[in-house]
Protein backbone atom coordinates (compact mmCIF):
# COMPACT_ATOMS: atom_id res chain seq x y z
CA UNK A 1 0.00 0.00 0.00
CA UNK A 2 2.81 2.36 1.09
CA UNK A 3 4.44 1.62 -2.55
CA UNK A 4 1.53 2.49 -4.70
CA UNK A 5 0.89 5.56 -2.75
CA UNK A 6 4.34 6.67 -3.34
CA UNK A 7 4.22 5.74 -7.06
CA UNK A 8 1.13 7.64 -7.60
CA UNK A 9 2.45 10.97 -5.74
CA UNK A 10 5.61 10.50 -8.00
CA UNK A 11 3.20 11.06 -11.22
CA UNK A 12 1.32 13.92 -10.01
CA UNK A 13 2.46 17.34 -9.78
CA UNK A 14 2.94 18.79 -6.32
CA UNK A 15 0.49 21.17 -5.10
CA UNK A 16 1.53 24.98 -5.71
CA UNK A 17 1.94 27.00 -2.54
CA UNK A 18 1.37 30.40 -1.63
CA UNK A 19 -1.51 32.79 -2.76
CA UNK A 20 -1.84 31.02 -5.76
CA UNK A 21 -2.25 27.78 -4.46
CA UNK A 22 -4.69 29.11 -2.42
CA UNK A 23 -6.84 29.97 -5.00
CA UNK A 24 -6.10 27.03 -7.04
CA UNK A 25 -7.72 25.02 -4.05
CA UNK A 26 -10.58 26.68 -4.04
CA UNK A 27 -11.08 27.73 -7.45
CA UNK A 28 -9.54 25.17 -9.82
CA UNK A 29 -7.97 27.64 -11.55
CA UNK A 30 -4.95 25.32 -13.18
CA UNK A 31 -7.60 23.23 -14.82
CA UNK A 32 -9.29 25.69 -16.63
CA UNK A 33 -6.41 27.12 -17.57
CA UNK A 34 -4.81 23.71 -18.90
CA UNK A 35 -8.12 22.85 -20.53
CA UNK A 36 -7.88 26.24 -22.13
CA UNK A 37 -4.44 26.35 -23.37
CA UNK A 38 -4.16 22.12 -24.32
CA UNK A 39 -7.21 23.28 -26.55
CA UNK A 40 -6.38 20.44 -29.54
CA UNK A 41 -5.74 22.35 -33.24
CA UNK A 42 -6.47 19.71 -36.30
CA UNK A 43 -3.92 20.89 -38.74
CA UNK A 44 -1.74 23.25 -35.95
CA UNK A 45 -1.42 27.01 -35.01
CA UNK A 46 -2.61 28.98 -38.34
CA UNK A 47 -3.13 32.65 -38.60
CA UNK A 48 -6.68 32.14 -40.21
CA UNK A 49 -7.90 31.33 -36.35
CA UNK A 50 -6.76 34.65 -35.11
CA UNK A 51 -9.69 36.76 -35.40
CA UNK A 52 -12.17 35.58 -32.38
CA UNK A 53 -9.31 36.38 -29.64
CA UNK A 54 -8.72 39.82 -31.44
CA UNK A 55 -12.71 40.38 -30.89
CA UNK A 56 -12.72 39.09 -27.66
CA UNK A 57 -9.78 41.83 -26.76
CA UNK A 58 -11.39 44.25 -28.38
CA UNK A 59 -14.82 43.87 -26.93
CA UNK A 60 -13.19 44.00 -23.65
CA UNK A 61 -11.82 47.31 -24.37
CA UNK A 62 -14.81 48.33 -25.03
CA UNK A 63 -16.12 47.57 -21.72
CA UNK A 64 -13.67 49.23 -19.90
CA UNK A 65 -13.55 52.61 -22.24
CA UNK A 66 -17.29 52.86 -21.98
CA UNK A 67 -17.18 52.75 -18.00
CA UNK A 68 -14.62 55.32 -17.90
CA UNK A 69 -17.11 57.29 -19.94
CA UNK A 70 -19.96 56.83 -18.11
CA UNK A 71 -18.40 58.56 -15.12
CA UNK A 72 -19.05 61.42 -16.75
CA UNK A 73 -21.86 61.08 -19.02
CA UNK A 74 -25.47 62.30 -18.73
CA UNK A 75 -28.04 60.97 -20.58
CA UNK A 76 -30.11 63.71 -21.24
CA UNK A 77 -30.84 66.12 -24.31
CA UNK A 78 -29.73 69.50 -21.78
CA UNK A 79 -26.55 67.59 -20.88
CA UNK A 80 -24.86 65.02 -23.06
CA UNK A 81 -23.51 67.40 -25.66
CA UNK A 82 -21.91 69.24 -22.68
CA UNK A 83 -20.45 66.24 -20.94
CA UNK A 84 -18.97 64.71 -24.28
CA UNK A 85 -17.49 68.06 -25.06
CA UNK A 86 -16.12 68.14 -21.37
CA UNK A 87 -14.72 64.91 -21.98
CA UNK A 88 -13.19 65.68 -25.03
CA UNK A 89 -11.72 69.05 -24.67
CA UNK A 90 -10.74 69.25 -20.30
CA UNK A 91 -11.06 65.87 -19.53
CA UNK A 92 -7.24 64.37 -19.25
CA UNK A 93 -6.93 61.96 -22.14
CA UNK A 94 -10.29 62.15 -22.65
CA UNK A 95 -10.59 62.90 -26.78
CA UNK A 96 -7.90 59.55 -26.85
CA UNK A 97 -10.42 57.82 -24.89
CA UNK A 98 -13.55 58.51 -26.40
CA UNK A 99 -12.07 57.84 -29.82
CA UNK A 100 -10.20 54.85 -28.66
CA UNK A 101 -14.12 53.81 -27.64
CA UNK A 102 -15.37 55.08 -30.87
CA UNK A 103 -12.51 53.04 -33.32
CA UNK A 104 -12.89 50.02 -31.69
CA UNK A 105 -16.27 50.27 -33.07
CA UNK A 106 -15.91 50.25 -36.31
CA UNK A 107 -12.49 47.76 -35.66
CA UNK A 108 -15.15 45.45 -33.71
CA UNK A 109 -17.46 45.27 -37.04
CA UNK A 110 -14.64 44.51 -39.78
CA UNK A 111 -12.82 41.56 -37.53
CA UNK A 112 -16.10 40.21 -36.97
CA UNK A 113 -16.86 40.44 -40.91
CA UNK A 114 -13.39 38.70 -41.56
CA UNK A 115 -14.44 36.19 -38.79
CA UNK A 116 -18.05 35.11 -40.07
CA UNK A 117 -16.56 35.75 -43.77
CA UNK A 118 -13.27 32.77 -42.60
CA UNK A 119 -16.05 30.75 -41.39
CA UNK A 120 -18.02 30.39 -44.44
CA UNK A 121 -15.14 30.33 -46.96
CA UNK A 122 -13.51 27.59 -44.90
CA UNK A 123 -16.37 25.87 -44.52
CA UNK A 124 -16.20 25.78 -40.76
CA UNK A 125 -19.75 25.54 -39.96
CA UNK A 126 -19.92 22.35 -41.27
CA UNK A 127 -19.73 18.60 -38.86
CA UNK A 128 -22.40 19.81 -36.01
CA UNK A 129 -21.79 23.44 -35.72
CA UNK A 130 -25.08 24.87 -37.04
CA UNK A 131 -25.38 26.30 -33.08
CA UNK A 132 -21.75 27.90 -33.50
CA UNK A 133 -23.22 29.34 -36.99
CA UNK A 134 -25.93 30.65 -35.28
CA UNK A 135 -24.84 32.18 -32.32
CA UNK A 136 -22.31 34.00 -34.41
CA UNK A 137 -24.64 35.31 -37.02
CA UNK A 138 -26.49 36.96 -34.18
CA UNK A 139 -23.36 38.48 -32.34
CA UNK A 140 -22.79 40.27 -35.80
CA UNK A 141 -26.87 41.33 -35.35
CA UNK A 142 -25.86 42.76 -31.58
CA UNK A 143 -22.51 44.21 -33.05
CA UNK A 144 -24.10 46.54 -35.05
CA UNK A 145 -26.77 47.15 -32.12
CA UNK A 146 -24.48 48.08 -30.14
CA UNK A 147 -22.90 50.79 -32.80
CA UNK A 148 -26.11 51.76 -33.95
CA UNK A 149 -27.19 52.56 -30.08
CA UNK A 150 -23.73 54.31 -29.19
CA UNK A 151 -23.64 56.51 -31.83
CA UNK A 152 -26.64 58.82 -31.11
CA UNK A 153 -25.15 59.68 -27.40
CA UNK A 154 -22.83 62.06 -28.04
CA UNK A 155 -25.76 64.33 -29.11
CA UNK A 156 -24.12 66.67 -31.91
CA UNK A 157 -25.61 67.32 -35.18
CA UNK A 158 -24.13 64.26 -37.04
CA UNK A 159 -25.08 61.54 -34.46
CA UNK A 160 -29.26 63.37 -34.09
CA UNK A 161 -29.88 63.58 -37.66
CA UNK A 162 -28.56 60.54 -38.57
CA UNK A 163 -30.50 58.75 -35.75
CA UNK A 164 -33.36 60.63 -36.74
CA UNK A 165 -33.06 58.86 -40.28
CA UNK A 166 -32.54 55.37 -38.99
CA UNK A 167 -35.43 56.45 -36.51
CA UNK A 168 -37.42 56.66 -39.48
CA UNK A 169 -36.07 53.92 -41.80
CA UNK A 170 -37.58 51.15 -39.14
CA UNK A 171 -41.14 53.28 -39.31
CA UNK A 172 -41.40 51.69 -43.32
CA UNK A 173 -41.56 48.15 -41.92
CA UNK A 174 -45.11 47.48 -42.30
CA UNK A 175 -47.61 46.93 -39.83
CA UNK A 176 -45.14 47.59 -36.83
CA UNK A 177 -42.81 50.42 -37.88
CA UNK A 178 -44.64 53.22 -36.50
CA UNK A 179 -44.83 51.74 -33.07
CA UNK A 180 -41.08 50.49 -33.34
CA UNK A 181 -40.07 54.03 -34.38
CA UNK A 182 -42.22 55.12 -30.87
CA UNK A 183 -40.69 52.57 -28.54
CA UNK A 184 -37.23 53.97 -30.24
CA UNK A 185 -37.46 57.56 -29.55
CA UNK A 186 -39.79 57.26 -26.78
CA UNK A 187 -42.32 59.23 -28.53
CA UNK A 188 -43.08 60.84 -31.89
CA UNK A 189 -39.92 63.10 -31.84
CA UNK A 190 -36.27 62.85 -30.84
CA UNK A 191 -35.28 63.81 -27.21
CA UNK A 192 -34.32 63.06 -23.52
CA UNK A 193 -36.68 60.18 -23.59
CA UNK A 194 -34.60 58.89 -26.62
CA UNK A 195 -31.23 59.44 -25.36
CA UNK A 196 -32.15 57.62 -22.35
CA UNK A 197 -33.23 54.59 -24.29
CA UNK A 198 -30.24 54.19 -26.30
CA UNK A 199 -28.44 54.84 -23.14
CA UNK A 200 -30.05 52.02 -21.45
CA UNK A 201 -29.99 49.67 -24.36
CA UNK A 202 -25.65 50.79 -25.51
CA UNK A 203 -24.94 50.34 -21.28
CA UNK A 204 -26.52 47.61 -20.42
CA UNK A 205 -29.45 45.66 -22.61
CA UNK A 206 -27.02 44.83 -25.52
CA UNK A 207 -23.66 43.93 -23.77
CA UNK A 208 -25.63 41.90 -21.20
CA UNK A 209 -26.47 40.20 -24.52
CA UNK A 210 -23.51 39.88 -26.13
CA UNK A 211 -21.97 38.55 -22.90
CA UNK A 212 -24.19 35.72 -22.85
CA UNK A 213 -23.79 35.01 -26.52
CA UNK A 214 -19.84 34.75 -26.44
CA UNK A 215 -20.10 32.83 -23.05
CA UNK A 216 -22.42 30.41 -25.57
CA UNK A 217 -20.28 30.44 -28.64
CA UNK A 218 -17.08 30.10 -26.81
CA UNK A 219 -19.15 26.74 -25.10
CA UNK A 220 -20.20 25.75 -28.22
CA UNK A 221 -16.75 25.96 -30.12
CA UNK A 222 -15.37 23.97 -27.33
CA UNK A 223 -18.00 21.72 -27.36
CA UNK A 224 -17.48 21.14 -31.23
CA UNK A 225 -13.71 21.54 -31.48
CA UNK A 226 -11.80 23.66 -34.26
CA UNK A 227 -12.91 22.74 -37.73
CA UNK A 228 -9.11 22.32 -38.73
CA UNK A 229 -8.14 22.84 -42.32
CA UNK A 230 -10.29 23.15 -45.89
CA UNK A 231 -9.30 19.50 -46.37
CA UNK A 232 -10.48 18.09 -42.93
CA UNK A 233 -13.81 16.22 -42.95
CA UNK A 234 -15.31 18.06 -40.48
CA UNK A 235 -16.87 15.14 -38.85
CA UNK A 236 -13.32 12.46 -38.59
CA UNK A 237 -10.37 14.96 -39.02
CA UNK A 238 -7.23 13.24 -39.48
CA UNK A 239 -4.27 15.27 -39.87
CA UNK A 240 -1.85 16.44 -37.43
CA UNK A 241 -2.97 18.05 -33.71
CA UNK A 242 -1.09 20.97 -31.94
CA UNK A 243 -1.97 22.58 -28.88
CA UNK A 244 -2.96 25.82 -28.45
CA UNK A 245 -0.67 26.87 -26.35
CA UNK A 246 1.76 28.20 -27.49
CA UNK A 247 2.17 29.03 -31.35
CA UNK A 248 -1.89 29.77 -31.39
CA UNK A 249 -1.17 32.11 -28.41
CA UNK A 250 1.73 34.06 -29.70
CA UNK A 251 -0.22 34.52 -33.11
CA UNK A 252 -3.84 35.68 -31.49
CA UNK A 253 -1.49 37.82 -29.24
CA UNK A 254 0.41 39.42 -32.92
CA UNK A 255 -3.31 40.30 -33.71
CA UNK A 256 -3.59 42.10 -30.48
CA UNK A 257 -0.95 43.82 -30.72
CA UNK A 258 -1.58 45.07 -34.41
CA UNK A 259 -5.13 46.03 -32.75
CA UNK A 260 -3.26 48.33 -30.35
CA UNK A 261 -1.11 49.97 -32.28
CA UNK A 262 -3.37 50.93 -35.07
CA UNK A 263 -5.90 52.13 -32.67
CA UNK A 264 -3.24 53.62 -30.68
CA UNK A 265 -1.96 55.48 -34.21
CA UNK A 266 -5.58 56.29 -35.26
CA UNK A 267 -7.05 57.86 -31.67
CA UNK A 268 -3.23 59.95 -31.29
CA UNK A 269 -3.41 61.49 -35.00
CA UNK A 270 -6.76 61.71 -35.94
CA UNK A 271 -8.86 62.08 -33.12
CA UNK A 272 -12.36 61.69 -33.14
CA UNK A 273 -14.35 64.65 -33.65
CA UNK A 274 -17.55 66.19 -31.60
CA UNK A 275 -19.39 68.38 -33.66
CA UNK A 276 -22.40 71.52 -32.64
CA UNK A 277 -24.95 70.17 -30.63
CA UNK A 278 -27.80 68.50 -31.73
CA UNK A 279 -30.16 71.53 -33.29
CA UNK A 280 -33.04 69.82 -34.72
CA UNK A 281 -34.37 73.01 -36.38
CA UNK A 282 -31.62 72.77 -38.87
CA UNK A 283 -33.83 71.97 -41.99
CA UNK A 284 -30.29 72.44 -43.93
CA UNK A 285 -28.26 70.04 -42.05
CA UNK A 286 -27.61 66.87 -44.86
CA UNK A 287 -27.14 63.54 -42.66
CA UNK A 288 -25.15 60.61 -43.67
CA UNK A 289 -24.93 57.46 -41.21
CA UNK A 290 -20.91 55.68 -39.90
CA UNK A 291 -19.44 53.80 -42.99
CA UNK A 292 -20.71 50.43 -42.05
CA UNK A 293 -24.51 51.73 -42.50
CA UNK A 294 -23.51 53.46 -45.59
CA UNK A 295 -24.85 50.54 -48.06
CA UNK A 296 -28.15 50.16 -46.09
CA UNK A 297 -28.85 53.65 -46.41
CA UNK A 298 -28.52 53.83 -50.55
CA UNK A 299 -30.37 50.79 -50.50
CA UNK A 300 -33.33 52.63 -48.31
CA UNK A 301 -32.99 55.32 -51.37
CA UNK A 302 -34.54 53.04 -54.33
CA UNK A 303 -37.64 51.80 -52.54
CA UNK A 304 -40.63 54.19 -52.20
CA UNK A 305 -44.34 54.16 -51.58
CA UNK A 306 -45.71 50.39 -52.25
CA UNK A 307 -42.75 49.17 -52.71
CA UNK A 308 -41.21 49.97 -49.89
CA UNK A 309 -42.32 46.54 -47.96
CA UNK A 310 -39.81 44.86 -50.59
CA UNK A 311 -37.35 46.61 -50.02
CA UNK A 312 -37.48 47.01 -46.54
CA UNK A 313 -38.67 43.88 -45.27
CA UNK A 314 -39.20 41.10 -48.03
CA UNK A 315 -35.41 41.30 -49.06
CA UNK A 316 -33.89 41.91 -45.89
CA UNK A 317 -35.39 38.94 -44.02
CA UNK A 318 -35.24 36.71 -46.87
CA UNK A 319 -31.61 37.59 -46.80
CA UNK A 320 -30.87 36.79 -43.09
CA UNK A 321 -32.95 33.94 -42.99
CA UNK A 322 -30.75 32.65 -45.83
CA UNK A 323 -27.84 34.00 -44.06
CA UNK A 324 -28.98 32.09 -40.65
CA UNK A 325 -29.87 29.05 -42.56
CA UNK A 326 -26.78 27.99 -44.31
CA UNK A 327 -25.33 25.19 -42.39
CA UNK A 328 -28.72 23.53 -42.69
CA UNK A 329 -29.34 23.89 -46.88
CA UNK A 330 -25.38 23.20 -47.15
CA UNK A 331 -25.06 19.42 -45.78
CA UNK A 332 -22.04 18.52 -47.95
CA UNK A 333 -18.87 17.30 -46.41
CA UNK A 334 -16.90 19.32 -48.71
CA UNK A 335 -15.25 22.18 -47.06
CA UNK A 336 -12.48 23.37 -50.43
CA UNK A 337 -13.83 26.74 -51.44
CA UNK A 338 -13.12 25.94 -55.46
CA UNK A 339 -15.26 23.21 -55.00
CA UNK A 340 -17.73 25.02 -54.05
CA UNK A 341 -18.57 27.64 -56.48
CA UNK A 342 -22.39 28.14 -55.74
CA UNK A 343 -21.70 29.19 -52.06
CA UNK A 344 -18.43 31.27 -53.03
CA UNK A 345 -20.56 32.91 -55.63
CA UNK A 346 -23.76 33.68 -53.35
CA UNK A 347 -21.21 35.05 -51.14
CA UNK A 348 -18.66 37.60 -53.87
CA UNK A 349 -22.34 38.88 -54.57
CA UNK A 350 -23.50 39.59 -51.54
CA UNK A 351 -20.12 41.11 -50.53
CA UNK A 352 -19.85 43.02 -53.82
CA UNK A 353 -23.53 44.57 -53.43
CA UNK A 354 -22.86 46.13 -49.97
CA UNK A 355 -19.42 47.35 -51.53
CA UNK A 356 -21.01 49.09 -54.37
CA UNK A 357 -23.87 50.56 -52.49
CA UNK A 358 -21.57 52.49 -50.20
CA UNK A 359 -19.47 53.13 -52.95
CA UNK A 360 -22.02 54.57 -54.70
CA UNK A 361 -23.09 56.33 -52.02
CA UNK A 362 -20.09 58.67 -51.59
CA UNK A 363 -20.00 58.42 -55.32
CA UNK A 364 -23.64 60.64 -55.22
CA UNK A 365 -22.23 62.69 -52.74
CA UNK A 366 -19.54 64.02 -53.88
CA UNK A 367 -21.09 64.40 -57.56
CA UNK A 368 -24.32 66.51 -56.50
CA UNK A 369 -22.92 69.93 -56.15
CA UNK A 370 -25.84 71.05 -53.72
CA UNK A 371 -25.23 67.93 -51.30
CA UNK A 372 -21.13 68.47 -51.77
CA UNK A 373 -21.56 72.18 -50.34
CA UNK A 374 -23.87 70.70 -47.51
CA UNK A 375 -21.37 68.27 -46.44
CA UNK A 376 -18.15 70.28 -46.82
CA UNK A 377 -20.00 73.33 -44.80
CA UNK A 378 -20.88 70.94 -42.20
CA UNK A 379 -17.50 69.54 -42.10
CA UNK A 380 -16.25 72.98 -41.88
CA UNK A 381 -18.33 73.84 -38.56
CA UNK A 382 -17.30 70.36 -37.00
CA UNK A 383 -13.48 71.57 -37.32
CA UNK A 384 -14.64 74.67 -35.80
CA UNK A 385 -16.12 73.32 -33.10
CA UNK A 386 -13.79 70.96 -32.10
CA UNK A 387 -10.92 73.87 -31.86
CA UNK A 388 -13.04 76.03 -29.56
CA UNK A 389 -11.81 76.04 -25.87
CA UNK A 390 -14.40 73.64 -23.84
CA UNK A 391 -17.25 76.00 -22.69
CA UNK A 392 -18.72 75.06 -19.19
CA UNK A 393 -22.67 74.56 -18.72
CA UNK A 394 -24.45 76.75 -15.87
CA UNK A 395 -27.83 75.14 -14.44
CA UNK A 396 -30.66 76.97 -15.64
CA UNK A 397 -32.00 77.72 -12.69
CA UNK A 398 -29.15 79.95 -11.74
CA UNK A 399 -28.91 81.82 -14.79
CA UNK A 400 -32.46 82.64 -14.58
CA UNK A 401 -31.80 83.50 -10.88
CA UNK A 402 -29.13 85.71 -12.16
CA UNK A 403 -31.39 87.75 -14.50
CA UNK A 404 -34.88 88.11 -12.80
CA UNK A 405 -33.96 91.15 -10.79
CA UNK A 406 -32.82 93.84 -13.48
CA UNK A 407 -31.12 97.11 -11.71
CA UNK A 408 -30.98 98.82 -15.07
CA UNK A 409 -34.65 99.66 -16.41
CA UNK A 410 -33.57 100.15 -19.31
CA UNK A 411 -32.55 96.35 -19.26
CA UNK A 412 -35.48 95.49 -17.74
CA UNK A 413 -37.47 96.64 -20.34
CA UNK A 414 -35.54 94.88 -22.77
CA UNK A 415 -36.35 92.23 -21.26
CA UNK A 416 -40.01 92.54 -21.95
CA UNK A 417 -39.19 92.67 -25.38
CA UNK A 418 -36.88 89.70 -25.45
CA UNK A 419 -40.37 88.15 -24.23
CA UNK A 420 -42.49 89.81 -26.57
CA UNK A 421 -40.39 89.25 -29.64
CA UNK A 422 -40.73 85.35 -28.43
CA UNK A 423 -36.77 85.21 -28.50
CA UNK A 424 -36.87 82.97 -25.49
CA UNK A 425 -38.59 80.46 -27.39
CA UNK A 426 -35.38 79.82 -29.57
CA UNK A 427 -33.01 81.02 -26.84
CA UNK A 428 -34.71 80.15 -23.57
CA UNK A 429 -35.97 81.85 -20.94
CA UNK A 430 -33.25 84.64 -19.95
CA UNK A 431 -31.20 83.71 -22.72
CA UNK A 432 -29.87 80.04 -21.63
CA UNK A 433 -30.19 78.54 -24.60
CA UNK A 434 -31.93 75.50 -26.37
CA UNK A 435 -31.35 72.88 -28.49
CA UNK A 436 -33.02 75.19 -31.04
CA UNK A 437 -30.47 78.43 -30.65
CA UNK A 438 -27.58 78.83 -28.48
CA UNK A 439 -27.11 80.62 -25.57
CA UNK A 440 -26.72 84.30 -25.18
CA UNK A 441 -25.00 83.85 -21.88
CA UNK A 442 -21.64 86.51 -21.53
CA UNK A 443 -22.41 87.72 -25.18
CA UNK A 444 -21.85 91.35 -24.16
CA UNK A 445 -18.15 90.24 -23.47
CA UNK A 446 -18.06 89.09 -27.19
CA UNK A 447 -19.42 91.90 -29.31
CA UNK A 448 -19.90 95.46 -28.49
CA UNK A 449 -23.23 97.38 -28.42
CA UNK A 450 -22.90 98.52 -32.08
CA UNK A 451 -22.07 95.35 -33.61
CA UNK A 452 -25.29 93.85 -31.75
CA UNK A 453 -27.23 95.48 -32.98
CA UNK A 454 -25.39 95.27 -36.58
CA UNK A 455 -26.14 91.26 -35.55
CA UNK A 456 -29.73 92.36 -34.71
CA UNK A 457 -30.54 94.25 -38.11
CA UNK A 458 -28.75 91.78 -40.06
CA UNK A 459 -28.06 88.75 -39.02
CA UNK A 460 -25.29 86.24 -40.63
CA UNK A 461 -26.09 83.66 -42.97
CA UNK A 462 -25.52 81.06 -40.19
CA UNK A 463 -27.74 82.62 -38.01
CA UNK A 464 -30.54 82.94 -40.91
CA UNK A 465 -29.76 78.74 -41.59
CA UNK A 466 -30.91 78.43 -37.62
CA UNK A 467 -33.73 80.62 -37.95
CA UNK A 468 -32.92 83.52 -36.60
CA UNK A 469 -34.91 86.85 -38.60
CA UNK A 470 -34.15 90.37 -38.92
CA UNK A 471 -35.10 92.27 -35.70
CA UNK A 472 -36.92 95.50 -36.66
CA UNK A 473 -37.35 97.54 -33.87
CA UNK A 474 -37.26 101.15 -32.99
CA UNK A 475 -34.22 102.62 -31.98
CA UNK A 476 -35.49 103.50 -28.24
CA UNK A 477 -36.90 99.68 -27.96
CA UNK A 478 -33.58 98.19 -29.78
CA UNK A 479 -31.78 99.92 -27.33
CA UNK A 480 -33.29 98.14 -24.72
CA UNK A 481 -32.74 95.33 -25.97
CA UNK A 482 -29.03 95.39 -26.25
CA UNK A 483 -28.57 96.28 -22.88
CA UNK A 484 -30.74 93.52 -21.61
CA UNK A 485 -28.84 91.12 -23.91
CA UNK A 486 -25.48 92.83 -22.40
CA UNK A 487 -26.74 92.16 -18.56
CA UNK A 488 -27.16 88.41 -19.22
CA UNK A 489 -24.05 86.89 -16.97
Amino acid sequence: MHSTHTSEGDDASPPASGLWGWLNRRTGVDDLLRSALDEPIPGGARFAYVFGSGLLFIFISQVITGIFLALYYVPSADHAHTTVAYITKAVTGGSFLRSLHAYAASAMVVVLFLHLSQTYIYGSYKGRRELLWLSGCVLFGLVLAMAFTGYLLPWDQRAYFATAVGTNAASEIPWIGESLKRLMRGGTEMGTLTISRFFVAHVFFVPACIFALVAAHIFLFRKAGAAGPVSEDPYHPKQKVELFYPRQVLMDLSLTALLIIGLGLFCFFVPMQLGPPANPADAQYVPRPEWYYLPIFQWLKYWHGSAAIVGVLVIPTLLVLAILAVPFLDRNIERRPWKRPAAMGGYAFVVFMLLGLGLRSQYLDRHDPGVAQQLAKQNAEEEEYAHKPFEPELSSASLVAANVTLADPLAAKGKTIFEAQSCNACHGDGGVGTAAAPGLIGIGKKFSADQLAELFKHPTAKMKAGGMPPVDLPPDDLRALIAYVESLK
